[in-house]
C-alpha cells in the first residue's frame, strides 16, 4: 500500500471513530481489510451528510452536493484532487466491486432533505429511507461478501428498519429543525397533529402513534433477518452487532413508553462495546469453503 493510500485510510478511520456513533462500534469486529473499506465508504457518506445538515443556504448545499457528485465520478476514475477521503474510497469501491450508482442514490437522498421536510404516506417515506439507508446496506454487503442475489432485498429491508429507528429516536431533534419524517397520514390517523408533535405533546395519542411506528420498524427487522445467513461468515459478527445496536434502541424507545421528548434515547458506549464483544464469533462456525463473494 502506497503512502497516499495508507494516509487516506487512516484519515477515514479517524472520521468513522469520531463521527459514527453506532456504525463504528459494530464494525470493529470485522476483518481488517473489510473494516478499513467500511470506514472509507462511511467517510464518503459522512461528508455528504455534513453538506446536507450544514447551516449554509440551500443553494450553497445543492452546489456542494453537485461538486461532491462530480468528485465521486472523478474518484472512481482515479482522480482524487488532493482529497483525504477519495484514495481510500476509490480503493474500497474497486476492491469490493461496489456499484457506484449506490453512492449517487445516497446523494439523491441528501438532496431530498433540502427540498422535502414532510412525507404524506409511508410509501413516500420509503423512497427516502431507501436512498439514505438501504443503499448503505447494499454498499456494506458488497464489502461483507454475499452469496445470493436475494441478499440485496434483505439488505434493503434492514436499511429501512435502521432508518425508521433513527426517525423515531430523533423525533424531537428533527421537529426542532422543521423536519417531520413520521408520515402525515399516520399522524392524522391517531388524531394527533404536526403542531402537537412540534410542541412535544406526550399523550395517549402520541403513544399509540409511536407504538404503530415501532411495530412497523420491527416488521422490517424481521423481513431483513435472513441476510445474516447470506453473507460471508467473517462478516456476520459486524452485521449482527449493527442489528443488535439499532434494535436495542428501538426496544429502549418502547421501554420508555415512547417518550422521545424528555431525553434523547441512546445506548451507552459500554453497552455498544458489550454488543460488539458478544458478536465477535457470530456465525464463524458456519464458514464454508463453497462461500463466494
Amino acid at each position: 500500500m502506497d503512502k497516499e493510500l495508507k494516509v487516506s485510510y487512516e484519515y477515514c478511520e479517524r472520521v468513522a471513530r469520531k463521527q459514527a456513533k453506532n456504525f463504528y462500534y459494530a464494525f470493529t469486529v470485522l476483518p481488517q481489510q473489510k473494516r478499513a473499506a467500511i470506514c472509507a465508504v462511511y467517510a464518503f457518506m459522512r461528508f455528504c451528510d455534513d453538506i446536507s445538515d450544514s447551516d449554509n443556504p440551500c443553494h450553497s448545499k445543492i452546489e456542494a452536493l453537485n461538486r461532491w457528485r462530480d468528485a465521486l465520478d472523478a474518484a472512481v476514475a482515479g482522480d482524487f484532487s488532493s482529497s483525504k477521503i477519495m484514495p481510500a474510497f476509490h480503493n474500497a469501491v474497486h476492491s469490493f466491486n461496489i456499484p457506484t450508482e449506490y453512492f449517487h442514490e445516497l446523494i439523491d437522498g441528501a438532496e431530498m432533505d433540502l427540498s422535502i421536510n414532510r412525507y404524506r404516506t409511508f410509501d413516500d417515506l420509503y423512497k427516502y429511507c431507501y436512498r439514505v439507508a438501504s443503499v448503505v446496506g447494499l454498499v456494506c454487503i458488497h464489502i461483507f461478501g454475499f452469496n445470493e442475489e436475494k441478499a440485496k432485498e434483505y439488505a434493503e429491508y434492514q436499511g429501512i428498519a435502521f432508518q425508521l429507528t433513527n426517525i423515531l429516536r430523533d423525533v424531537k431533534e428533527d421537529a426542532d429543525r422543521n423536519r417531520i419524517y413520521i408520515p402525515q397520514s399516520d399522524i392524522e390517523a391517531y388524531g394527533y397533529s404536526e403542531i402537537d408533535l412540534v410542541n412535544g405533546v406526550y399523550d395517549d395519542r402520541f403513544r399509540a402513534l409511536m407504538k404503530a411506528q415501532v411495530e412497523r420498524a420491527r416488521d422490517f427487522y424481521h423481513k431483513g433477518s435472513p441476510i445474516l445467513g447470506m453473507i460471508d461468515p467473517s462478516s456476520r459478527g459486524g452485521l449482527a452487532a449493527m442489528t443488535d445496536i439499532y434494535s436495542s434502541i428501538l426496544n429502549r424507545i418502547e421501554s420508555k413508553n415512547y417518550d422521545v421528548f424528555a431525553k434523547r434515547i441512546s445506548l451507552t458506549t459500554s453497552e455498544k462495546l458489550a454488543i460488539a464483544a458478544r458478536s465477535i464469533f457470530f456465525g464463524r462456525s458456519d464458514a464454508s469453503d463453497s462461500f463466494n463473494r
